[in-house]
């Protein structure tokens, strides 16, 4: 799928709307010269013209070609010398009327030849981060701020630097084409929050589309569609996002209420993105028997059988660095 679709026109549009007020500025500029320094016109008028004089030159005959070109150059260096001259003299730096893009390296349009240019990926992903749902916790839990020192050397740790290993292999090739599921699960505070944003901004940064949310948050749009009621009064998220992105990514599954709506609406889910080899990470604080117990043998099933199983283990580390202050 790639860039999430609005985010992409949007930004597109943008791109379009700053190419053409960079020009229109540059030609505010021009005019404004124009009245203050009336030769600077004639110059410009001879050297828009340069295309129509190397059209005359092809037509005049190829041996005559090469000497008319030189010519033509000679000429426009001469008026660009005299331009630069004339805005000097009247107070101007000599680029005052160029266009003054954003980018210099694909003049606003995006584009760079036809290979997006890396400030329209930047832009792509600012809106990804903002339209994913991660909010402010994009930029601040990363792969290399992850803290390994909170775990008990040993089998915990290693456990917990094969988890993220696992986590930023997975967030360096996702391809959309393949449906890489993880079930992150243990006690709170063991950082599968911190690990599941971290991958989120790298695959974001990648140019995929990722959806972040709570598996509270997440069934009150689906309830807001089928009965059109909001708890929080705000519209939410089209619920077309949670089946199309590329990540879907569900923290705290098992805080929600079960009944039969949220049940069938979490099966779906799953089972159609499973079709769809759309990849999902999901978060809990459940064990497998919970899982179980809760959701019932078709859930769980896509569960344990769809989903690499990664277990967090360790002491709430947010508990720890509260004890340390």
């Amino acid at each position: 799928m790639g860039y999430n679709r609005e985010n992409f026109a949007r930004i597109k549009a943008e791109y379009s709307n700053k190419y053409l007020k960079a020009r229109e500025e540059a030609d505010a500029r021009r005019y404004e010269l124009y009245d203050k320094i009336p030769e600077l016109w004639r110059i410009d008028t001879q050297l828009s013209s340069t295309c129509i004089k190397i059209m005359d030159a092809l037509g005049s005959g190829k041996e005559n070609f090469t000497e008319r070109l030189d010519e033509i150059r000679l000429l426009n260096s001469e008026y660009n010398k005299k331009r630069a001259e004339l805005l000097e003299a009247a107070g101007y730096p000599s680029d005052y009327t160029d266009v003054r893009y954003e980018c210099e390296a694909c003049g606003d349009t995006g584009y760079v030849d036809t290979k997006m240019c890396s400030c329209m990926k930047k832009a792509l992903a600012m809106a990804g981060y903002e339209s994913s749902g991660l909010g402010g916790l994009i930029g601040r839990q990363r792969f290399d701020n992850f803290s390994f020192e909170y775990y008990t050397a040993g089998a915990n740790r290693e456990t917990m630097k094969n988890n993220a290993q696992c986590l930023s292999d997975f967030a360096n090739t996702i391809d959309g084409s393949c449906s890489d599921n993880f079930l992150l699960f243990g006690g709170t505070g063991l950082g599968k929050t911190h690990l599941s944003t971290a991958v989120a901004e790298r695959v974001i940064d990648r140019g995929y589309d990722v959806v972040y949310t709570t598996a509270v948050g997440m069934l009150g749009d689906f309830e807001e569609k089928r009965f059109g009621n909001s708890a929080s009064g705000t519209r939410g998220r089209d619920t077309r996002d949670y089946y199309e992105c590329d990540l879907l990514i569900i923290d705290d599954l098992g805080t929600e209420v079960v009944n039969q709506f949220s049940l069938s609406c979490i099966y779906d889910l799953l089972n159609s993105r499973i079709n769809g080899k759309k990849s999902t990470m999901i978060n809990t604080n459940l064990g497998a028997k919970d899982i179980e117990g809760r959701y019932g043998e078709r859930i769980a099933s896509r569960l344990f059988g769809e989903y690499r199983p990664l277990r967090f283990v360790g002491s709430d580390v947010r508990r720890q660095k509260l004890m340390k202050k």
